[in-house]
């Protein structure tokens, strides 16, 4: 065998041990997982606010389940007893309230991160009562003076609400599986059941109504991801 025949063969060789060594290679790097399950927690305002605002009691729990790779099955549930004192009038709200949709990540985590940045949109539904505490008749001849408070206790049971928000979120991982989130949310209501010769001036889930059919919210939550399985990602055509 002359040299240059010994050496074409070592090269071949060489380029194909190379190739096999890649091709080993590659086989042997694991394929990305991302997890998914459930996410539970509470919104800290509700929750704070009901330590700090007098006539205020109210807590909500939140949640999400992972559909797909960025679609959640998202809601709220939660309790209101607000009584407001305006300039004639105070009155105070009791009711619950759920929150039901979806939430949609634009963001695209890097390596093995689990944050979220999100468009949503909920269903929401409310039962309440509404109680008109003291009302003051408001007079169109000053001189005469401001007429005192008249108690009332007009109390309006069975009342509700109905109403769709749209939402934009954020949720990120503090440390292993704990997520600090915040949504800001328009609301729009859709139907309600109002009071005989009142109206609801504020309704449990969707807050103050400013005699309008829409509104405005917002949450900052703290919540456990709850995993209960996992999913493999396949890595793209034309990509290691």
């Amino acid at each position: 065998m002359s040299m240059s025949k010994c050496i074409f063969s070592i090269g071949l060789f060489l380029v194909s041990f190379t190739a096999l060594a890649q091709v080993k290679t590659n086989d042997s790097i694991p394929l990305k997982t991302e997890r998914y399950g459930v996410r539970v927690g509470v919104d800290l305002f509700k929750l704070g606010k009901s330590f700090f605002e007098e006539g205020y009691q109210g807590l909500e729990f939140v949640g999400d389940y992972r559909l797909t790779k960025n679609y959640y099955l998202a809601g709220e549930l939660g309790n209101e007893n607000r009584t407001v004192q305006e300039d004639r009038l105070n009155y105070t709200t009791k009711g619950t309230y759920f929150k039901v949709g979806f939430d949609y990540n634009v963001y695209e985590n890097w390596l093995d991160m689990e944050n979220l940045i999100y468009l949503g949109f909920r269903v929401g539904v409310s039962a309440h009562s509404q109680e008109l505490n003291t009302y003051k008749v408001y007079n169109t001849n000053p001189y005469f003076g401001e007429a005192p408070a008249t108690v009332s206790g007009m109390k309006y049971e069975g009342l509700s609400a109905q109403w769709g928000e749209i939402l934009l979120g954020i949720k990120a991982e503090l440390f292993s599986n704990v997520y600090a989130g915040f949504s800001a949310r328009i609301n729009f209501l859709v139907n309600e059941k109002e009071p005989d010769g009142f109206e609801n001036l504020y309704i449990p889930g969707f807050n103050k109504t400013y005699s309008s059919p829409f509104g405005v919210g917002f949450n900052y939550s703290i919540s456990y991801f709850i995993p209960i399985y996992k999913k493999k990602i396949e890595p793209k055509k034309g990509k290691p």
